[in-house]
């Protein structure tokens, strides 16, 4: 349990102080920071999921590259399918490359260095989608890939370098606000733009600056308020050891990059089982109603789904992500999802129809677009510096990626050797889930010590 000092009287705090109060513990002076930090990851998730439903059209629309036509592969669909092994190839380098440009520069400079770099990147692809350059849809669905998962951890990486533990744990639920909302605004300009005939090239732009803005803003945001550790820390130079070093020389660490292979594989495949079900479903209506749109239905019941998600998780993470934390510390937030997960699983084990199934998986994923994403950041707040930087980025960029070709696995094993149906494939992911439970109490043991040195 956290054992946070009460903060100061209302009347010293000032009204963004206040008004953030709303949702979680903010002590005079913190409210402008954080507020500066929640719009920035606000604009990244904006511009990600613009560049997420681009990506989509140009992949599909695309030529499917010679060298994968030659291994039998002529579907951009299932292009899309093996794209996460060609991320987590080329993971194996930028990771190294981020944590030797990490040690070289102060953390003012990596943060904007990085940010730039994909700015460039952006405007480079937007080029070369306007020249129609070959086998272009394919190259952005893997550069976004990377993309998404580096750029988000190096903001939570900043958040944790330049927060406290006990600063971070009151402060992170509220500046994750700001990603919770961001994802659906940014669908839903990118939906908007796609109506209005705007071309895919004029989108990327956007995109572009507003991860430009995002750069823009670091340097009010480190202007802002008292920093919760010594200014000093900004100019001290990381170490020379890699990021992959520094997660295999960590017990904690590797517990944290398991973790996240396991929910990865739990999500994936609930999210398979959900698929399953909602296809066979339209297959039968389709069979007893030939003038039946199956299109139109999966279409319809995919946004409902996706909207009602949304809602959920922006609520939990405004009003109960803060209050878990604050009541039980980390392990509120850390064991919220797999909990959730047992119960999920359990009903689909049973028999559960689709309706059942569908809320079920509202409730897990609301959830992990939440509490969980909270939980995720505050495990890093006790790691070193260095750890921050380097390690997280191959947690959550390599192992992230990892976590995906293991339940890709998980499925094709299921589907191909094994026969096996939706209850049994929820069956399997209540065994995954008891170990994420056992990992997870774990961790929270590991970082109760790593803490209180």
């Amino acid at each position: 349990m956290s054992t946070s000092a009460p903060g100061p009287p209302a009347e010293s705090r000032g009204a963004i102080d206040r008004l953030l109060g709303l949702f979680s513990e903010v002590r005079a002076g913190e409210g402008v920071r954080a507020l500066l930090m929640l719009v920035n990851v606000f604009l990244i998730l904006v511009s990600y999921y613009i560049l997420k439903t681009v990506r989509e059209p140009l992949i599909l629309a695309t030529d499917v590259p010679e060298v994968l036509q030659r291994l039998g592969i002529h579907d951009t669909a299932e292009v899309k399918t093996y794209a996460s092994a060609g991320q987590a190839l080329l993971l194996m380098g930028f990771v190294p490359a981020y944590g030797w440009f990490a040690s070289t520069v102060n953390r003012s400079k990596l943060v904007l260095g990085v940010t730039l770099f994909f700015v460039a990147n952006i405007v480079a692809f937007a080029l070369g989608v306007r020249a129609n350059v070959d086998h272009i849809g394919v190259y952005f669905y893997i550069w976004v890939g990377i993309f998404s998962l580096s750029i988000i951890a190096q903001f939570w990486s900043y958040a944790n370098d330049t927060y406290s533990k006990e600063a971070g744990s009151r402060l992170f639920p509220i500046i994750a606000i700001g990603s919770t909302i961001g994802s659906p605004i940014g669908a839903w300009v990118a939906a908007r733009m796609f109506e209005a005939l705007l071309p895919p090239d004029a989108m990327l732009y956007l995109a572009a600056f507003l991860l430009l803005v995002t750069a823009g803003l670091f340097l009010p945001i480190d202007r802002s308020g008292s920093m919760q550790r010594k200014a000093v820390a900004n100019d001290v130079p990381l170490g020379a050891k890699s990021g992959f070093a520094l997660v295999f020389a960590s017990p904690y660490i590797r517990l944290i990059a398991l973790l996240l292979v396991l929910l990865n594989v739990v999500n994936t495949t609930g999210e398979f089982i959900l698929s399953h079900m909602v296809t066979v479903r339209a297959q039968a209506l389709t069979a007893a109603d030939a003038a039946f749109d199956k299109g139109a239905y999966i279409g319809a019941f995919y946004g409902d789904y996706f909207f009602w998600v949304n809602v959920a998780a922006l609520v939990l993470q405004a009003f109960v992500a803060s209050r878990l934390v604050k009541r039980f510390g980390l392990a509120g937030v850390l064991f919220a999802l797999p909990l959730i997960a047992v119960g999920s699983y359990a009903i689909i084990a049973l028999g559960a129809t689709l309706a059942v199934v569908r809320w079920a998986k509202t409730a897990e994923n609301s959830a992990d677009y939440s509490v969980m994403n909270t939980a995720k950041q505050l495990m890093w707040l006790p790691t070193s510096r260095e750890e921050k930087y380097k390690a997280k980025q191959a947690v959550d960029a390599f192992f992230y990626r990892i976590g995906d070709l293991v339940a890709a696995a998980v499925v094709f094993v299921g589907t191909s050797w094994l026969s096996m149906g939706s209850r049994a494939f929820a069956i399997a992911n209540l065994l995954f889930v008891i170990a994420w439970l056992l990992l997870a109490a774990r961790i929270v043991r590991e970082n109760r010590r790593l803490s209180a040195q």
